[in-house]
Parts: C-alpha cells; structure tokens; sequence
C-alpha cells in the first residue's frame, strides 16, 4: 500500500511539473500577444484558446495517470482506463468502473490532484480575465490602461 502511495504521489507531481510547464508557456505567449480589449471578438478569441490548451493539459494529465493504471495491471486496457481517469480525475465518479481493491486510494489521489489542478487552472483564467479588465477599465494595477494583454 505504501508503495502505491508514493507512485500516486510521483504522480500528483508529475500532474504539476506538466500542469506548470503549460501555464507558464501560455504566459509567455500571452505577453507576446496583442489582444485589442475593447472589442468583443479578440478577448472572446483569446478565452477560447486558453481555454483549449488548459484542456489539453487537463487531458494530458489524465492520460498519465491513465498510462500508470494500464501499465500496472490496475485496469484492463487504455479506453477503459481513460475514461476511469476522466472521470475520476474530475470527480465526476459514476462508479461504473472502479479500481480494484488494492489500488483504489490511488483514485482518490488521482480525485484530490484534479482538484488541484482544476483550481489552478481557474485561478489562471481569472487572473487573465481580471489583467484584460483592469487593462480596458484603467483600474489600478499592473498594466493598468494599456490597450493590450501584456
């Protein structure tokens, strides 16, 4: 039991090393960009592809824990266990298919690590969300009145 805990726990790492490699790559490019924040269709635009690469993310995380639970003999083949991940990873959990009993507190770290990840990724959103604000509406802070995400 302790040794998959600690894989889970690699595991949970893992899911942030990506999770913060991908956020801080998207930063980067959004600084790089010119969004006009006065017109709907930019903004929108901008939101719509953050908004897929924060999913790809989400799903590449899935797929590694996914990997681990085919690569271990937790589950029976990769769909089946994508989807568990999926699932589980957004604590959804329907309960159709469940870990079996030796490997089942790794799901719930698998359920806690999406949480996480899931919050951060909000918070990333917002805090561009709330940039391209203050940004349009000249509120104080940093950037304030500039005509662009920067």
């Amino acid at each position: 039991m302790i040794i998959r805990l600690l894989a889970a726990f690699s595991l949970m790492a893992l899911c942030v090393v990506i999770h913060a490699s991908g956020l801080a790559w998207a930063l980067r490019r959004l600084r790089r960009m010119r969004v006009p924040v006065q017109r709907f269709w930019p903004s929108a635009g901008l939101f719509i592809l953050m908004s897929v690469w924060i999913v790809l993310l989400h799903l590449l995380e899935i797929s590694v824990w996914a990997a681990f639970y085919v690569l271990n003999g937790a589950l029976a083949d990769l769909p089946t266990s994508l989807y568990f991940s999926a699932v589980t990873y957004t604590t959804t959990g329907y309960g159709d298919i469940v870990l079996p009993v030796a490997w089942r507190l790794n799901s719930g770290v698998e359920a806690l690590t999406g949480i996480l990840m899931c919050g951060w990724s909000t918070a990333f959103f917002f805090a561009v969300v709330n940039r391209l604000y203050e940004a349009k509406s000249g509120a104080p802070g940093p950037g304030a009145g500039a005509p662009t995400y920067r």
